[in-house]
């Protein structure tokens, strides 16, 4: 919801693709550089504590949103841009440290022999949630406005602390005792030895980069089907309909059969799907393509996630969360400044239509560099995959 909001806030005060890119190059800044320190804090803290940290600063955030955007302060709209730009940034901050917190909690949580479904359950939580957030803030703000809008994101946010009270404490069983510099390396050491784990974080990184042009759906709701926020709570709705229900049918029809043909196959349809609506001038159409991107997407989180939990000590899930995050977190966030930049200099369907077919280009590279994955089980995955390279 958050999302939806700033995005179609920070377009409809400048009307600049690459000011709106600019918002997730804002987050991806911090998130990248804090990552790997945020993946040894994690590995060494008690979870539930920074975790209420980390949610701590995205609801100072939050509220300074909702304030700065209220009747009482009347600020120029370079100032408010740059205040956004500043409390998102911040946010990328708390996310350089959410991630691996996360990460190693779930091993606390869930065991081993239920990762690949528990994976499952997880994302479609999340999706589902991200199908009524994008709906619910541009119907809120289309009817009360954006500071009420900024409002009801806080209630929610503040829900979200509470809940992370009723966690149970999980104090860390990894104490370093090495320094900082040490302990970091051997993550990342670990991590460019699985080679199946690199391959899979390289190719979200790239195919994610040139697929982040769900930065520019303001714009098609905007200035294509001129339907304002409300059209655009819709097309983001759509994108994670389409995870939610193909994640549930994967919970009886599990991808992981041939895993790494499976996610060749659902980052090409990715890639299609983002072409199909960049070209669509139908709104209808455009939110059949986007339900289509957001399945494929689903499909190869759902693979990726159950892969890195598998192959990832206990006591190093912090840092390699921290590496994959420098990989995969932030993609999105960096793609969307990539959308913006090419609508700025390409205009906005040849943008589109750009990232899509340089996400199929990928996919197909990728494919040539890893033929012989293809052909294995996750059983056989999980034994040799530091032997393949």
């Amino acid at each position: 919801m958050q999302a939806v909001v700033i995005g179609y806030h920070i377009y409809d005060l400048t009307h600049d693709p690459l000011k709106l890119g600019l918002v997730g190059l804002c987050e991806a800044i911090p998130a990248i550089g804090i990552a790997l320190y945020g993946g040894y804090i994690a590995d060494k803290s008690e979870k539930r504590s920074l975790l209420v940290k980390i949610f701590s600063g995205v609801w100072l955030a939050s509220v300074l949103m909702l304030i700065i955007t209220s009747k009482y302060l009347h600020l120029k709209e370079d100032l408010l841009v740059l205040i956004m730009y500043g409390l998102v940034f911040c946010i990328g901050i708390a996310r350089g440290f959410f991630g691996p917190a996360t990460f190693s909690l779930m091993a606390k949580i869930v065991p081993k022999e239920l990762y690949p479904n528990s994976s499952t359950w997880n994302s479609s939580s999340w999706q589902l949630a991200t199908i009524i957030g994008p709906i619910a803030g541009g119907f809120v703000n289309w009817l009360w406005g954006i500071t009420a809008a900024y409002g009801f994101i806080v209630v929610l946010i503040s829900i979200s602390l509470i809940c992370i009270f009723t966690l149970k404490k999980h104090p860390s069983i990894y104490v370093p005792k090495e320094n900082i510099f040490h302990s970091l390396k051997e993550g990342i050491q670990f991590v460019f030895k699985t080679k199946m784990m690199v391959w899979a974080m390289s190719l979200d990184l790239f195919s994610v980069f040139f697929g982040g042009a769900v930065a520019l759906l303001p714009m098609f709701a905007k200035d294509v089907f001129h339907l304002g926020s409300y059209g655009l709570g819709m097309m983001r709705g759509a994108a994670s309909l389409g995870a939610v229900i193909t994640m549930l049918a994967m919970t009886r029809f599990s991808p992981m059969g041939r895993p790494w043909r499976n996610l060749l196959i659902a980052v090409t349809g990715f890639g299609l799907s983002i072409i199909c609506y960049g070209l669509s001038k139908n709104f209808y159409l455009t939110l059949f393509f986007l339900f289509l991107e957001g399945s494929f997407d689903s499909v190869s989180v759902i693979i990726r996630q159950t892969i890195m939990q598998l192959l990832t000590p206990d006591n190093m899930r912090g840092r390699v969360s921290a590496v994959n995050s420098m990989f995969i977190g932030s993609s999105n966030e960096i793609g969307e400044f990539e959308s913006g930049l090419s609508a700025r200099l390409l205009t906005l369907v040849p943008a589109v239509v750009f990232g899509g077919s340089m996400t199929i280009g990928i996919a197909f590279f990728t494919w040539l560099k890893t033929k012989p994955l293809t052909k294995l089980s996750l059983e056989d995955i999980n034994k040799q995959t530091t032997k393949v390279a």
